[in-house]
């Protein structure tokens, strides 16, 4: 049943799904960073440094894949604005595995905007597609690839200010 003492901003005060209006919040300047990982077999890592990997160059698609993620965010998550992304950016690094026999990289996403509201969502998708193009790129030599830990670290902007997750 749902508690009306609790106003989550996504539901209206039947408990209904709703769209959060935003109509009345000042323009600002809004950042969101997210973190993500692929672990994998340091053998398949080998292979995408040495672009054997069949389906092509993986960070290239993966980056691609992560940037164009954001831009539909909406149409991925039912309660999210269409934004007006002023830039997104998917990097790769390497990151130590917890064994010697595996290769983790982290993926990091950042989204950005001047509006009404924030970019968290833009952020965590850019992360999580660029991800699940990884995992398909290199699932056909190494079956055991992961993803791992997808979370937001950073946002700034709007009512509430600056917040620093890691």
């Amino acid at each position: 049943m749902y508690n009306s003492e609790i106003m989550l901003t996504h539901l209206d005060a039947q408990g209904r799904a709703q769209m959060v209006d935003v109509s009345a919040k000042a323009d600002t300047e809004r950042v969101a960073i997210a973190k993500g990982s692929v672990i994998m077999r340091k053998e398949t890592r080998a292979l995408i440094s040495q672009g054997a990997i069949e389906k092509g160059d993986v960070f290239a698609v993966a980056r691609v894949a992560g940037i164009m993620a954001a831009k539909r965010t909406h149409e991925l998550i039912p309660m999210c604005h269409p934004l007006l992304l002023t830039d997104v950016e998917v990097q790769f690094q390497d990151a130590p595995a917890s064994d010697d026999a595996h290769a983790r990289i982290e993926i990091t996403g950042t989204a950005k905007n001047v509006g009404k509201t924030g970019v968290e969502m833009e952020a965590l998708v850019a992360v999580a597609n660029a991800a699940l193009t990884i995992y398909d790129m290199v699932k056909a030599v190494d079956r055991r690839v992961q993803i791992d830990n997808i979370r937001l670290v950073y946002k700034a902007g709007g009512k509430s200010g600056e917040i620093n997750l890691e």
